[in-house]
């Protein structure tokens, strides 16, 4: 076992699961209920940081994103549409139960989604401890997200390693002391890993 990192954070959209409510989900929402992108995107614009800083609920969101006007369609229907979009990657889940860590998950997602994907796909079976963006008030890239999680497991920067799709979100947690790894795929993880004899 590597003696230095003692705490594995990884991200969870892009790395365990599809992303949760990212471009692409927001795109096949437009089109799958006829909304005008366009003005859509500039909604979440405006609103997606505050649903992911836990400052408004999905449903404030989606009222003033979606319902701002009638609609043919329900709130429930539309979550139910959001909720459908995520899948797990396997390949990168199974490697959790191997390795020697403890494991926490940083990640930026709003709290009802959030709470929907860690019960669906079982993920508190594998992490101690959920650092999410709607629980800590902040969100990647900003320093405070990487230092309140570490706080909250009570590790230095040099005795934890981050795992993220997006090279943005590793440059802050690298200049702060920690260790980094791109994910790009299952297997390339898996290898950064045994690199370090985390499995």
């Amino acid at each position: 076992m590597n003696a230095k990192i003692k705490t594995v954070f990884f991200d969870v959209g892009g790395v365990l699961l599809s992303n949760a409510w990212d471009h692409d989900q927001r795109r096949e929402a437009a089109a799958h209920f006829s909304l005008d992108a366009a003005a859509f995107d500039a909604a979440h614009a405006r609103l997606g940081p505050k649903l992911e800083c836990g400052t408004i609920s999905l449903h404030e969101y989606l009222n003033q994103a979606v319902f701002d006007r009638p609609r043919s369609f329900t709130p429930a229907e539309f979550i139910a549409f959001m909720k459908s979009r995520s899948q797990p990657f396997d390949d990168s889940l199974a490697l959790l139960p191997l390795l020697r860590a403890r494991l926490a998950t940083l990640n930026n997602e709003g709290a009802a989604l959030n709470q929907y994907r860690i019960d669906r796909f079982g993920l508190a079976r594998y992490f101690q401890v959920f650092c999410t963006s709607c629980y800590l008030g902040v969100r990647k890239p900003e320093p405070e997200i990487y230092e309140r999680a570490m706080g909250i497991v009570q590790m230095t920067p040099s005795q934890c390693l981050f795992v993220d799709d997006r090279g943005k979100n590793l440059e802050t947690a690298r200049e702060l002391g920690m260790e980094c790894v791109l994910f790009t795929s299952a297997e390339q993880l898996r290898q950064e890993l045994l690199a370090r004899r985390l499995l």
